[in-house]
């Protein structure tokens, strides 16, 4: 394949979704990885065979070392070569205040959003490196990169490791061409967050400073700069898609 790849952690729902949608449709072949969402997952698969773009899909969980290494190697087999791009995406979060969070829960959700972020980035940023072309690795991170989220501890405390991740995998990775970065959503509507509060744009919208919640659409729009050759000379940033929501200080007037 001479196509520009891709590869996206989460990408059978939600805004993982959407990323692989927007990237087939940009003109990356794109391999992606879930975890238990088959139906989801082949439908992904079958929209974008339809269109005939080449996609790569497969189950593995991103916080076991020897399934990453398996995905990775299978998904570069498959295209052909190491991938251009890399978005961490996979992420999960669970709903309790720090007294009271089971510390299953805690190992789970920093297993799967900063551990699985660094084992992706180690596995395809050695294949990035041992192609000597260069790639664009982007992180997902999250409001809680900045604000401390209450009942959201121990999402909050793995966002904010990928924020710092970001930052040094930027600096270690530069001299091969890498470049690494991280997008930050803020209230973003997907079927899991209105799974949550079925009032979630009614309850976001006005604290927003533009007006409305955000879509997945909003956030792979503005990450396909980070995989773009607009972004050249931009490493180790973070891009906040929250429509001002973050930058809002508590005013009383």
């Amino acid at each position: 394949m001479s196509k520009q790849f891709a590869i996206v952690t989460g990408g059978s729902a939600g805004i993982g979704r959407q990323i692989v949608r927007t990237m087939a449709d940009a003109g990356f072949a794109v391999a992606f990885n879930y975890v238990g969402t088959h139906d989801e997952a082949r439908a992904v698969a079958a929209e974008l065979d339809a269109k005939g773009q080449p996609v790569y899909s497969a189950e593995g969980d991103v916080g076991d070392k020897t399934q990453v290494d398996r995905f990775v190697a299978d998904a570069c087999a498959w295209h052909g070569h190491a991938p251009d791009a890399l978005v961490n995406n996979a992420g999960i979060q669970t709903w309790a205040s720090l007294l009271d969070l089971d510390e299953a829960d805690w190992d789970r959700v920093i297993r799967t959003n900063l551990k699985g972020c660094f084992l992706m980035t180690q596995a395809v940023g050695r294949q990035m490196k041992e192609r000597g072309a260069g790639g664009s690795i982007v992180n997902l991170g999250s409001g809680c990169n900045k604000l401390g989220f209450p009942k959201l501890v121990d999402y909050t405390a793995s966002k904010g490791g990928i924020e710092q991740f970001t930052k040094v995998s930027a600096v270690e990775l530069g001299p091969f061409g890498i470049r690494v970065n991280c997008i930050a959503p803020g209230s973003i509507v997907s079927e899991r967050t209105l799974v949550e509060d079925p009032d979630y744009e009614a309850k976001w919208s006005p604290l927003t400073p533009l007006g409305r919640v955000g879509t997945p659409s909003d956030v792979a729009d503005a990450l396909m700069f980070f995989v773009s050759d607009a972004s050249r000379f931009v490493s180790g940033q973070t891009l906040w898609v929250d429509g001002g929501l973050f930058a809002r200080a508590p005013w009383a007037y």
